[in-house]
């Protein structure tokens, strides 16, 4: 059985209440085709449970298979250093196709972003560091694809459509 390591901090990218019962946590890349199918799910999950998950996202870019997912979720840090980080979230898996930097740029900018700003941090590799913490995080929890989750800090290896994974949240909220 495989633990998050490290468990969720507030330097996570985190929606929902931070006292919540349960918590879910996925390692995700914005250019593979299961996280996007998995977002309609956590969507579902989020929009039912409300205040009783939290919800946390880290990056797991699969670079071999996914040449443009580190940069992608660069774009995602740089937008939320501007408060933007969930927007640009679901910006990017909404569209995967278009993951090259003109197309991150264009993002930035339908979300009202600082665009100089934005394309600065990218350029600069303002955030490298943080999606290799990210990432190195995976590793160290076991994770070897994308999408993961893990429920109160355990790995969930269960399927992940909504009814899946509310029916292992209200499971692991019984046992706390």
């Amino acid at each position: 059985m495989n633990h998050l390591k490290p468990p969720i901090a507030p330097s996570d990218h985190r929606a929902g209440a931070d006292d919540a019962p349960v918590t879910l946590v996925e390692f995700g890349d914005y250019e593979c085709p299961h996280c996007a199918a998995a977002q309609p799910a956590v969507r579902a999950v989020l929009l039912q449970l409300g205040p009783r998950v939290l919800f946390a996202f880290r990056h797991f870019p699969l670079a071999e298979a996914h040449p443009h997912a580190e940069h992608a979720a660069e774009a995602a840090e740089a937008a939320g250093s501007q408060g933007s980080f969930w927007e640009m979230h679901e910006a990017l898996f909404e569209d995967q196709a278009d993951l090259e930097d003109e197309d991150l740029v264009s993002r930035a900018a339908q979300l009202g972003l600082d665009v100089a700003h934005f394309e600065q941090e990218l350029a600069e590799g303002a955030w490298v560091e943080r999606v290799r913490r990210d990432f190195t995080s995976g590793v160290r929890s076991g994770v070897n694809g994308t999408p993961t989750f893990f429920i109160n800090g355990v790995r969930h290896d269960g399927p992940w459509d909504a009814e899946s994974l509310l029916a292992a949240l209200a499971a692991a909220a019984a046992t706390t």
